[in-house]
């Protein structure tokens, strides 16, 4: 049994970077022929088609009556996207964050993280909640579109704008190699959606196998093992997607994801099940806030220099293995709980706020005297 679950991971794994690539290839070349951003291709295609295995996983979880699994897959997924994805894309290549992301997609996923935090307090999200949560995300898909097609009117008839010159490589990329007829970019994204699911149910089954033997609960199982099995296809797309030059493409489909996994993949089943879906008082009393706290910490990152540097998804990475290691300490009651609880609380996390306050403080400082001159003159 051991090594049909090793085999089932590992076919799962080989699975979905072949997903990724075929994804990421069909995705840029549709985006290029249909005339909208990379972004907004991540925000949108990209990010639903990633968020399949999520979906199945929460929908059968709560069709055989395991909640915890449920919220715990989507809440670890959200917190596996920002911290480990976005930190491990990073150190690849430092991410460009274009202003309408920090202007109006960052802060909806923060929005919606408060709303899934504020809907959880009773225990519950009810039908109404899930309907809420869901029309929240058709609203974001539907204005970013509109927006998308605006702006690409606006930068033809001015001359390009200040967003579109960002990125010359993946202009003179795509100037180079034309994208392929729509029906060849659509085949690819069908086939990289069909491998990701595929490679995601593999790999979940595989991991869930072997951390069941393990007595772990099914919360805890749903914030790590399943929440970074079913991640894996983001991290597949945002890693060979920032490989081939289409930073845009990442970070959407990370901050995309997010809101597709608590407006859809959370809110569908809950609108769709007569009595809701059960939050236990764990998860409403930590790792809902923890997914709430990883989501602003985007924001003053993005905003400050509109990139999340090296060091940044160095930070971001050590957080997300600092909240698994208290996860995994707390659910196996371990004597070494009580004083990595301290240690964290006490000097890491005082030390990463102020890290992050005073390199905030120091971007905000640069980009005031680059506004200066321009004043001036």
């Amino acid at each position: 049994m051991d090594l049909m679950d090793a085999g089932r991971i590992a076919v799962g794994l080989v699975l979905l970077v072949l997903g990724g690539e075929f994804l990421v290839r069909g995705a840029s070349s549709l985006a290029r022929r249909v005339g909208i951003s990379s972004l907004v291709v991540g925000l949108t295609v990209v990010s639903a088609a990633t968020s399949a295995p999520e979906l199945a996983v929460t929908v059968g979880a709560v069709l055989r009556d395991e909640p915890g699994l449920a919220v715990g897959n989507v809440v670890g997924s959200n917190i596996v996207n920002v911290l480990l994805i976005l930190g491990l894309s990073a150190l690849v290549i430092p991410l460009a964050v274009k202003q309408r992301l920090v202007r109006f997609d960052l802060p909806l996923m923060v929005a919606l993280s408060v709303g899934l935090l504020l809907v959880s307090l009773d225990g519950r999200i009810t039908a109404v909640d899930g309907l809420l949560l869901f029309l929240a995300v058709v609203a974001h898909t539907v204005l970013t579109v509109v927006i998308s097609r605006r702006d690409t009117r606006v930068p033809s008839r001015a001359g390009g704008s200040a967003e579109s010159s960002s990125a010359p490589a993946v202009a003179g990329e795509a100037e180079e190699s034309p994208p392929a007829p729509i029906g060849r970019s659509l085949l690819l994204v069908g086939l990289g959606i069909a491998l990701l699911v595929a490679g995601a149910t593999l790999l979940v089954e595989g991991a869930v196998n072997t951390a069941t033997t393990l007595g772990v609960s099914s919360l805890v199982v749903g914030l790590t093992v399943v929440a970074v099995g079913t991640s894996l296809p983001e991290l597949a797309t945002s890693i060979i997607a920032v490989r081939r030059g289409e930073r845009d493409l990442a970070v959407g489909n990370v901050v995309g994801s997010n809101i597709f996994n608590i407006g859809v993949v959370l809110g569908l089943p809950a609108l769709i099940s007569r009595d809701g879906i059960p939050v236990s008082g764990a998860a409403v009393a930590f790792d809902i806030p923890v997914m709430l706290a990883a989501a602003v910490a985007l924001l003053p990152i993005a905003f400050t220099g509109f990139a999340v540097a090296r060091w940044e998804g160095t930070l971001f990475v050590g957080l997300y293995l600092a909240y698994t290691g208290y996860v995994v300490l707390a659910a196996t009651a371990h004597d070494a709980l009580e004083g990595f609880t301290a240690a964290m609380a006490w000097f890491v996390l005082p030390l990463v706020a102020v890290t992050l306050l005073a390199f905030t403080a120091y971007e905000v400082g640069l980009h005031r005297g680059r506004r200066e001159p321009g004043r001036s003159a």
